[in-house]
C-alpha cells in the first residue's frame, strides 16, 4: 500500500500554519509601547495648605501681618482680633491647620467661618 504526498503536505502547512501564527503574535507584542506617565509639578500638600490658610484668612476680611513659613506661622487681625494660624507636617505625613485668635472680638464664629473656607479651598 502506498501513501500519496497529500497527508505530508497536510501536516506541513499545518505546522508552517502554527509557526507563522506565532511569528505574527509575538510581532504584534512587539509592537505594543507602553509610556512612561508624564512627570509634572503639584505643589506639595505643605504648599496647598498654606496657601489655603492665607486665603481663608484674606476671605473673612483677616488682614495678614506676618508670614513665618518656615515656621508654619500666619498672623493676622481683624479689628480688635488678632488671628494666628499654624501649619504643621505631622509625622505621618499629613497637614494640620490651626486658627486662634486672641484678643476681644464681637464676632464669635471668626475661626468657625475661616475654617470652612479653609476647607473649600482645600475641596472638602
Amino acid at each position: 500500500m502506498r501513501r500519496s504526498g497529500g497527508h505530508f503536505h497536510s501536516v506541513a502547512a499545518a505546522w508552517l500554519l502554527k509557526v507563522l501564527a506565532v511569528a505574527a503574535a509575538s510581532l504584534a507584542l512587539a509592537a505594543c509601547v507602553v509610556y512612561e506617565p508624564a512627570s509634572y509639578q503639584t505643589a506639595s500638600t505643605y504648599d496647598r495648605a498654606w496657601a489655603a490658610a492665607i486665603g481663608a484668612m484674606q476671605d473673612q476680611g483677616v488682614a495678614i501681618n506676618d508670614q513665618d513659613r518656615a515656621a508654619g506661622v500666619l498672623r493676622g487681625t481683624r479689628g480688635p482680633t488678632g488671628v494666628t494660624a499654624v501649619v504643621r507636617t505631622r509625622p505621618d505625613g499629613r497637614v494640620q491647620v490651626e486658627f486662634n485668635t486672641t484678643g476681644t472680638s464681637s464676632d464669635a464664629g471668626l475661626v468657625e467661618r475661616i475654617g470652612e473656607s479653609y476647607n473649600r479651598r482645600m475641596g472638602r
